[in-house]
């Protein structure tokens, strides 16, 4: 007795179709599972027992041989105890088969025979469309997830029993339908926004120019200045997420488990704060079946990491790859994965351990040394990444007891998007799509500086020692600056502007 039922997995972010193949044969009662399961799917034969006798059918007291196909893959998850349950049914004689090509089921089962939700039903969904099967039938908190897809019909069952009589045509289940321009719209609005930030007007106007050109970001100053507040405001000003943003960023939550059940679509960009106790494979993604880390989830979002010089240093270092490239690549012995990865990083650090240097009302007693050894904890590689630099100072007591006159982050995010678009149009035919992934061989082309221009930025080069890998920083950020102002050519104080955020850069600051 043989039976076929078509499940689904998860590798990466995406997903492919697993074969389901189950044998009962005479002989003593036994429940074996090949093609590389891990431990939880080879323990789906006590809850495949248990629901099934509690949900009122036979269960074969007879040898039993599931095979899950593409045997060379490793399966891990609890998604394959609904397929493992409708295909010894099946094979037994309590399920006609004639409908089992038609859908890809996944579902994992209570001992009570109810169906529990599982992780990665979206990117499944997608691979059920794109190969032409029927349908998905999935847990029901799964539904809204799924059903973002267009192109496939998503049934939703909250049983065995359920299930089983819709592949007998005893029951009709309806597919879930859902319309996700609706969900796009009701989904892309924030709960914070700049209009909260009392003062600060020269830091929220960096973090503008850091959303308008794609440029990593690091605020420092005193505890209390505000960093993490603006912080968590800046994706309200990154460009408006398209629907291809959302689906991908979506997929990611999807597969890390991530998403609420009641959330269709991601359709905000995303915010990760790790705490710096994080580890290496918590930020970057890895484990012994790799999975999506913080980097992946902040992608198309930002991550912000605070208390940026407290992280471990090899924590901080495998961020290089990802800052460079926009993906993550985690190879084991079983798998070699890559996940993306493209994202803003804001830091945030004190100026000095105790945090009270330049504050004007408390005295710093940290020594040079001290200060150094502090600020030498970011390495030059990774510092040469984050194009603003910028200084936080502690808010004025008549700032504070103000009411909030800024600009809200809707009227900020009109302008981020007008000069985002210009770099779309300007990087249309080339690599990169703004101005912060600009090469060496584009910024000669594209950061043409009037007279006055080039000479302020040579001046600043010799007199305020700035590094020489600060030249082409300067020169990206002034042409976000620009990009802003609607100029062709990079004047002056577009110059003079983006000098004023590269802090660490210069040597003064440092003693």
């Amino acid at each position: 007795m043989l039976a076929k039922v078509q499940s689904g997995a998860v590798l990466g972010i995406d997903a492919y179709i697993v074969k389901v193949e189950l044998d009962i044969t005479e002989g003593l009662p036994y429940f074996n599972t090949v093609g590389l399961p891990d431990t939880s799917v080879k323990e789906a034969k006590d809850r495949v027992a248990a629901a099934i006798k509690n949900s009122g059918f036979r269960f074969p007291m007879k040898r039993i041989t599931a095979n899950l196909a593409p045997a060379d893959v490793r399966k891990e998850g609890s998604a394959f105890d609904l397929p493992l349950a409708v295909a010894v049914l099946s094979a037994y004689g309590q399920v006609r088969s004639e409908m089992l090509d038609d859908f890809v089921i996944i579902g994992e089962l209570s001992m009570d025979g109810s169906i529990r939700p599982v992780k990665g039903s979206l990117p499944i969904a997608i691979t059920v469309r794109n190969t032409g099967i029927k349908g998905l039938i999935l847990p029901k908190d799964n539904v809204k997830e799924a059903s973002v897809v267009d192109g496939v019909n998503i049934y939703p069952v909250e049983n065995l029993r359920q299930v089983v009589n819709f592949l007998n045509n005893d029951e009709v289940i309806s597919p879930f339908k859902y319309d996700i321009s609706d969900a796009f719209a009701r989904s892309s609005e924030y709960s914070v926004d700049f209009s909260d930030v009392k003062g600060q007007e020269h830091v929220k106007r960096a973090l503008e120019v850091s959303a308008a050109g794609g440029h990593n970001i690091i605020m420092v100053g005193p505890p209390g200045s505000g960093k993490t507040m603006l912080a968590m405001r800046l994706p309200t000003i990154l460009p408006d997420m398209t629907l291809d943003e959302a689906l991908e960023t979506t997929k990611i939550y999807s597969v890390a488990g991530a998403l609420p059940s009641e959330t269709a679509l991601i359709a905000t960009r995303p915010f990760r704060s790790p705490h710096h106790t994080v580890s290496d494979a918590g930020l970057i993604g890895g484990g012994k079946i790799p999975k999506p880390g913080e980097v992946s989830m902040a992608h198309n979002g930002v991550l912000f990491l605070d208390e940026f010089p407290e992280f471990h240093k090899s924590v901080l270092e495998v961020l290089r790859q990802p800052l460079e490239s926009g993906v993550v690549t985690i190879s084991r012995a079983t798998a070699s994965l890559t996940y993306p990865a493209n994202f803003m990083l804001a830091a945030a650090m004190n100026p000095c351990p105790c945090g009270r240097r330049f504050d004007p009302t408390k005295e710093c007693k940290c020594t040079p040394s001290q200060i150094q050894k502090y600020m030498s904890k970011i390495s030059g590689p990774l510092l040469d990444r984050i194009d603003i630099h910028l200084e936080v100072p502690a808010v004025p007591y008549e700032k504070l007891i103000g009411e909030p006159t800024g600009e809200s982050s809707k009227d900020i995010r009109q302008r981020v998007n007008r000069a985002r678009q210009i770099q779309n149009q300007r990087f249309a035919k080339e690599h990169g799509h703004c101005n912060a992934h600009m090469q060496p061989k584009q910024i000669r082309k594209y950061c043409k500086m009037e007279d006055g221009a080039q000479k302020l930025l040579e001046t600043a080069i010799k007199q305020l020692g700035l590094s020489a890998r600060a030249y082409d920083r300067i020169l990206k950020v002034s042409r976000t600056i620009a990009d802003l102002a609607e100029s062709d050519i990079i004047k002056t104080e577009h110059i003079s502007e983006a000098i004023q955020y590269r802090s660490l850069d210069r040597n003064l600051w440092l003693y």
